[in-house]
């Protein structure tokens, strides 16, 4: 299955989940888009609540089922709770830090900068968004991307940034000093379910 496109309120509002993580998407409309939307649904099964969590998480997070199949595989191979290393591993992405950063308003924004190669990682032009960082790398905007006006406008908009990475004004660069803990990530995932569902 590839990468979703298609509007992200639309799909928010479908799993009742702000995969944007403004709570934008459900403020006004928080029923179920289509005609019935207004009418509760079914009751989920066991497995159908697993398949949404992970469904949640990954819309979130803009990946690919085979994408995000291999980072859960991964994950599994590390020490520690697997689901939270699936959660580590997603943040550790360079389209997420991006976003995370302020450079972006979205992960689909923070994306388009790293595939037009307006992003550098310690120096050198990255235009893989799944590139996967490590604690110590310096993300930079690249120094004739530095006027785009849709940088600047997502920097200024930013309320408030991440504490696992640093930034430098003047430089127009962070630093991702460590992995998050869980406390630091979105309340609303349960990402047991989300090992159930592949484990079963």
């Amino acid at each position: 299955m590839s990468r979703y496109t298609g509007p992200m309120y639309r799909k928010s509002r479908r799993l009742g989940f702000s995969t944007l993580e403004t709570g934008k998407e459900l403020a006004k409309r928080p029923s179920i888009p289509g005609q019935h939307g207004g009418k509760k649904g079914k009751k989920l099964s066991n497995y159908g609540v697993q398949l949404q969590e992970k469904q949640k998480v990954r819309f979130m997070y803009g990946l690919s089922e085979k994408q995000f199949h291999t980072l859960f595989e991964k994950a599994g191979k590390q020490k520690g709770v697997h689901g939270e290393n699936l959660l580590k591993l997603l943040e550790s992405r360079l389209d997420n830090l991006v976003y995370r950063i302020g450079f972006a308003t979205t992960r689909k924004g923070a994306r388009q900068l790293v595939n037009h190669g307006h992003i550098t990682v310690n120096g050198k032009k990255v235009d893989i968004p799944s590139y996967q960082c490590k604690p110590g790398d310096v993300i930079s905007v690249k120094e004739n991307a530095r006027e785009l006006v849709i940088i600047k406008s997502s920097l200024e908009a930013l309320h408030k940034r991440v504490e696992f990475v640093t930034y430098d004004e003047n430089k127009m660069a962070a630093t991702y000093v460590r992995y998050p803990e869980r406390s630091e990530l979105n309340a609303d995932i349960n990402e047991s379910l989300i090992v159930e569902f592949y484990n079963r």
